[in-house]
């Protein structure tokens, strides 16, 4: 029976697998075990992880908030340049067409109108497509200006020259346009003062391109973190 004893313990030596006694076993821990060529984790080793496992967690969280934080303040700036834009419209119409009526209603639209506009257009077409990854970093910057220059251009200025438009027809503050040729009639009549917007047209087109390229890179840097 000894003899089989020792040839027993001599196969789990050559197996690689060493029993454990109870006695030499942690205080924390009173259990045999065996170890088959690794050491197993004692209960130290995972409170010591545990932290840094926390402490990690933590700043990935953190990171992805400020990120989110900054993308919403370049959408949210994006925004409010083309609100002023939208201001600086309705007042040229207003003056070209004589208009003193309403004025508070005219600029409350001409100042919410293209700030939303700019920010679900962007959501949709650059953020959302981003996060997809179905866009490059030329078609992202692409995508921006075309949205600051639509949003934030062109549609605050034909809605500002819609919402003059009817008021200077309805109140009779500009003679009225010959029949046939109604849209001529009215951009010639502020062709001078229109010229004005070349300014924020430029203006929006260099915050898109500028917000384009920092969002982009900003969305390369948080994957290569992640990976």
């Amino acid at each position: 029976m000894a003899a089989l004893g020792r040839e027993a313990g001599a196969d789990l030596k050559e197996a690689g697998v060493v029993p454990v006694r109870a006695e030499e076993a942690p205080k924390d821990i009173r259990m045999a075990t065996y170890t088959h060529g690794q050491p197993s984790l004692s209960l130290e080793d995972g409170k010591l992880r545990r932290p840094m496992i926390i402490e990690i967690i933590e700043k990935k969280i953190e990171y992805l908030r400020k990120e989110k934080t900054l993308n919403i303040y370049g959408t949210a700036f994006l925004g409010t340049a083309a609100s002023f834009s939208g201001i600086m419209a309705n007042f040229i119409f207003r003056h070209c067409f004589k208009v003193k009526h309403d004025a508070l209603k005219t600029y409350a639209s001409l100042t919410t109108l293209p700030f939303l506009s700019t920010v679900v257009t962007y959501k949709l077409l650059v953020t959302d497509a981003l996060y997809l990854g179905n866009i490059s970093q030329e078609n992202c910057v692409l995508r921006s200006s075309l949205i600051s220059i639509i949003c934030g251009v062109l549609y605050p200025c034909g809605l500002a020259f819609s919402k003059n438009g009817r008021l200077a027809v309805k109140y009779h503050t500009v003679p009225l346009p010959p029949k046939g040729r109604v849209l001529l009639y009215w951009l010639l009549l502020c062709q001078t003062e229109i010229k004005a917007m070349m300014i924020p047209l430029v203006l929006e087109t260099a915050f898109g391109i500028f917000n384009g390229l920092q969002h982009y890179a900003r969305f390369e840097s948080r994957r290569e973190n992640c990976t």
